[in-house]
């Protein structure tokens, strides 16, 4: 080990000595794995796979099973990029579950984001969930969705406390609180046949946070008795040291609020509530009206007002046509659009098209996030229109932080790897570079090289007797939602959509004679999008030829059905226009004269 990885090491053996003298545990010589409660022989395996949430940021999706029982973690959903075109959601394929609905014994939540609770609604429509346990603003906020999707009758949402424990036939749960970006996040502790499981959720040691403290003396006591597979988010694998604190963020921005003499426009993230909760409690400090802009961050501040996480006067918030009515200096507009969403909030400013917020001199705008990749180039155009209509725009940057992340960095990453002990180990919620990154961390940290799993969706990890190994693979294809579809079953619509996006359209137009079942005249080609006819006479005159044989070998079969002259004619046209033009159209046949006599 070099004198680098050492120190690293040495500073993270040092963090938890620190702990141990402090909750008052049992040191363990050198961090090697203490003795394990050796567990009867179990006649199944565990198995443990992902419908979501492996090789991307998104959907998070867990199942744990044991003979005839399931247990869910999470029900996320992912958000579309820029090329899924028409793609509102993306959710896990959940006919595994569909299958297997009589063995789900329920759905445990880690915390109340999107990306591990957004899927519920899908999920809900397509199988029987008899009861979802998630903590007090995750459960208000599924609660919230399922009202607004006419859910509410299809499964109990159970809120549930730290100190709660549940228990099937074969699994016993748990929680762990952890430090996260919004109120009421959780570890879960899965005892089964075989050995432990925990899954971090989405999580960080604050040392100094917002919210509640991290239970590290449970996660000690836990690693103690024995994990035998750690399941944790490898958001920020890539990432060496620590994440910085949220109250370093939160003084940072209380000093752009004391310098500023005009309005603040804050853009931030939706999702990160404790940031939302103390940049209004900010506002309310400096004596400013509070202007909420955007539908999400709308709602979830309706939701911590109604539980208590908001003491805010209702006379702070006022509505868009009052904003005239106060002094510039008594004015926050708190607002979406801090990835440069085209629709969101700040994007309509910055393009002054927004129907009541126009930037004057004087303003200042915080960017309180950091781009996400792929959204770098829309953000600089907006920081760019912002500032060129008079904006002073202040953003995230090495010297100013204003934004900090909800996960772990690497330091701290090593330390939980040291307070679990885990025998196994399966990096999740991550990006493929950033599982594989995170199982190298582990391997420095006494987890085995063959106890690491970097797998896929629907991978699924079999923990046998002390055994562990990768079983069959269960179905875990993405699955893309359409407007008001609640099933995915539009997925192939979409599908369509790309390929008329990417590829166009070919249209094959052929007149049958019923009589003598031939055509009776030439194919037609109708080319869009696709290539440029005029300048393709070559490849026309082929695909006509093609098309042409194709379809007489058909007719000249015993029964030719709709079906069959159809299929000839894509088979056949396909691999040719891919091989001349390097392009997959979508191919729609058409056939006239529907007088013959197919089936």
């Amino acid at each position: 080990m070099d004198d680098k990885k050492q120190e690293s090491l040495q500073q993270t053996k040092s963090v938890v000595a620190d702990l141990e003298k402090k909750i008052e545990i049992k040191k363990l010589k050198d961090n090697i794995n203490p003795p394990k409660k050796k567990l009867p022989q179990a006649p199944f395996p565990t198995k443990v796979y992902a419908l979501g949430g492996l090789e991307e940021v998104g959907k998070n999706t867990y199942c744990i099973e044991y003979n005839d029982e399931i247990i869910m973690i999470d029900a996320g959903v992912k958000f579309p990029d820029a090329t899924q075109l028409g793609v509102s959601a993306v959710i896990p394929d959940f006919s595994y579950l569909v299958e297997n609905n009589k063995k789900l014994k329920g759905l445990f939540i880690t915390h109340g984001h999107e990306d591990h609770i957004g899927g519920i609604p899908y999920l809900l429509q397509q199988v029987e969930v008899p009861v979802i346990y998630a903590p007090a603003l995750a459960a208000a906020l599924i609660r919230d969705r399922l009202k607004e999707y006419k859910l509410q009758n299809k499964t109990v949402v159970k809120e549930y406390v730290e100190n709660d424990v549940y228990a099937t036939k074969n699994f016993t749960i748990q929680f762990a609180a952890v430090n996260h970006s919004i109120p009421d996040a959780f570890g879960i502790h899965i005892q089964t046949p075989n050995g432990a499981i925990f899954s971090t959720g989405d999580y960080k040691f604050d040392w100094t946070p917002l919210g509640h403290d991290a239970n590290v003396q449970r996660l000690a006591s836990w690693g103690n008795d024995g994990i035998e597979l750690l399941m944790a988010d490898s958001t920020n694998a890539e990432v060496e040291g620590y994440t910085i604190g949220e109250r370093k963020v939160i003084q940072n921005i209380d000093t752009h609020f004391l310098k500023s003499k005009g309005r603040i426009i804050i853009a931030s993230f939706a999702s990160n509530v404790h940031r939302l909760q103390h940049i209004i409690e900010l506002a309310n400090k400096y004596g400013r009206r509070i202007l909420v802009i955007g539908r999400s961050i709308e709602r979830i501040i309706k939701i911590i007002r109604q539980m208590g996480h908001l003491n805010i006067n209702d006379k702070m918030f006022i509505k868009a046509n009052e904003i005239d009515n106060f002094p510039k200096n008594q004015i926050m507009i708190l607002c979406t659009g801090s990835q440069g969403e085209p629709m969101a909030a700040l994007s309509r400013i910055s393009r002054m098209e927004h129907q009541t917020i126009k930037i004057i001199p004087g303003d200042t705008v915080i960017m309180s996030s950091s781009p996400i990749p792929g959204n770098r180039a829309d953000v600089e155009n907006v920081i760019n229109k912002l500032t060129k209509i008079g904006a002073n725009v202040i953003e995230n940057s090495t010297e100013n932080k204003i934004h900090t992340s909800g996960h772990a960095s690497q330091e701290e990453q090593k330390l939980l790897f040291t307070l679990l002990k885990p025998r196994c180990f399966m990096p999740m919620h991550g990006e493929y570079r950033m599982l594989k990154i995170h199982g190298e961390t582990a391997t420095k940290v006494n987890v085995k090289p063959h106890n690491v799993f970097v797998v896929a969706n629907g991978d699924q990890i079999e923990l046998h007797n002390g055994a562990s190994q990768v079983g069959k693979r269960v179905p875990a294809e993405a699955v893309f939602i359409d407007g008001k579809d609640m099933t995915g079953k539009a997925s192939n619509v979409i599908r369509e959509r790309n390929i008329l996006s990417k590829d166009g359209l070919m249209a094959v137009i052929i007149s049958i004679d019923s009589q003598a079942n031939k055509l009776s005249a030439p194919p037609r080609i109708v080319s869009r999008g696709s290539f440029y006819v005029r300048d393709s006479g070559n490849v026309i005159a082929e695909s006509i030829n093609i098309v042409t044989n194709a379809v007489q070998e058909v007719l000249n079969s015993q029964k030719p059905t709709f079906g069959a002259i159809k299929n000839s004619i894509k088979e056949s046209l396909s691999p040719f226009i891919f091989r001349y033009k390097r392009r997959n159209p979508l191919i729609i046949p058409v056939i006239l004269n529907k007088k013959i006599e197919v089936k």
